[in-house]
């Protein structure tokens, strides 16, 4: 139990009993709250729980307050037949109810958002009104990543220099595909985008098969393909060849800058490096690859080169994936063969790198922006995340930074893509 007096900004990792009259407030807590009578939760972060994120017991009390609930292995909220003002919440990813109320419960309150919760968003005694109107679902085959802030880079400090110093970054909401673009997929925007001006065609990546992630691809070819796929859709393009924003990016090679981007309004581009970490970390932090039960690697999660020389790589296998290694390579196993992580994300780690936006600076981490930050202004190399089928465990880390010239294709980079959230 907390004690009355317990500072505002605690971190709590062990099952909780929150007992009369205490407040708790700025606090980030996990994995599991149970709140008696005249408790208040307010300002807080609940996640990571193997159970409900807050338990409000019988006979109980509360106000909870501008909370995030997420990410819980139960219900956001489980109401007993007890009280409770709910204020301003926002519960999501939990694998239960985003709000669940007993039948005998009396809940208040308004403007708390619920969504992508397992069992529905609402369930039992909940009164309408309680939940705000849902935002816009997500297109199809993508997911939303919320807005919110992390911790960026190592915070293990067993990484290169370049992924430190730990920041904090503010995110705002986008969405991203649940998937690496697959060969498939690049083939059916490709052609349509060479019949309307574009130089990309179907023949010009490789994949190993129609649901494997298209590899041999640039960071110059997977931006014009993100214009095509805008443009298929009849959405605005993201990118242009110049400040003015007049002419579409269709052809050559073109070092698109920062203002030649329309950020907003637009259809699909490339995550900013932030964006791509914030979103591997699936709602969760400190941890060192895209999974929060554990900080190790094996290949029941991903497809990558396991070897003994780091201590979290202790998967059984070794060497190329067992159920991937046949040749001929690339051997990269087909999109969502592995458990998402917690905002429904497959094969952040491993299978194939990822372009990112960003070009690369080693020390950009002491000079990045604290919100939605977007890269350096200018460089010779764009970035790369999350690690291959062909690389170890050290390089499949959610904080790993790796780096190639943007005219540059190999048998194990793609990429996927991000939206504008409510676009």
């Amino acid at each position: 139990m907390l004690p009355p007096d317990e500072p505002d900004g605690v971190t709590v990792m062990d099952p909780v009993h929150v007992g009369d009259g205490v407040t708790l407030e700025n606090c980030s807590i996990g994995p599991n709250v149970t709140l008696a009578a005249g408790v208040t939760v307010r300002g807080s972060t609940i996640q990571n729980s193997k159970r409900s994120g807050i338990v409000i017991a019988l006979g109980s009390k509360a106000l909870i307050s501008a909370n995030t609930i997420r990410a819980n292995g139960g219900d956001g909220i489980s109401v007993g037949a007890s009280q409770a003002d709910l204020r301003d919440n926002v519960i999501t990813g939990n694998s239960g109810c985003g709000i669940s109320a007993d039948s005998a419960s009396q809940l208040s309150g308004s403007g708390n958002i619920a969504q992508a919760n397992a069992r529905g968003n609402a369930c039992g005694n909940v009164p309408s009104g309680l939940i705000v109107a849902q935002p816009t679902p997500p297109p199809a085959g993508m997911v939303l990543i919320p807005a919110g802030e992390f911790q960026m880079g190592d915070s293990f400090k067993e990484g290169d220099s370049d992924e430190r110093p730990v920041h904090t970054v503010n995110v705002s909401a986008f969405y991203m595909d649940k998937y690496e673009v697959t060969k498939d997929f690049w083939d059916e925007v490709a052609n349509w985008a060479a019949e309307h001006g574009y130089d990309i065609w179907s023949g010009h990546v490789l994949g190993k098969g129609a649901n494997h992630p298209v590899v041999y691809v640039s960071w110059y070819q997977a931006v014009k393909w993100l214009n095509a796929r805008s443009e298929k859709e009849g959405l605005t393009p993201c990118y242009y060849t110049s400040s003015a924003q007049s002419e579409v990016y269709r052809r050559g090679n073109v070092d698109v800058r920062n203002d030649w981007v329309k950020w907003g309004g637009c259809g699909y581009r490339l995550p900013t490096e932030a964006e791509w970490e914030y979103a591997a970390r699936g709602g969760v932090e400190g941890h060192r690859f895209p999974w929060s039960d554990t900080d190790e690697i094996q290949h029941s999660r991903a497809n990558y080169y396991s070897s003994d020389r780091y201590s979290y790589d202790t998967s059984p296998t070794r060497g190329f994936h067992p159920t991937y290694a046949r040749d001929p390579q690339p051997y990269t196993s087909p999109v969502g063969s592995f458990a998402p992580n917690g905002y429904g994300l497959y094969d952040m780690a491993g299978n194939v790198w990822e372009w990112v936006w960003d070009w690369y600076n080693e020390g950009y981490y002491t000079f990045s922006p604290g919100a939605d930050p977007r890269g350096p202004a200018s460089g010779s190399d764009r970035v790369l995340r999350g690690g291959g089928w062909d690389n170890y465990a050290i390089y499949c880390r959610v904080a790993f930074r790796s780096s190639t010239a943007p005219d540059d294709s190999r048998r194990n980079i793609g990429f996927r893509a991000v939206r504008p959230a409510g676009q």
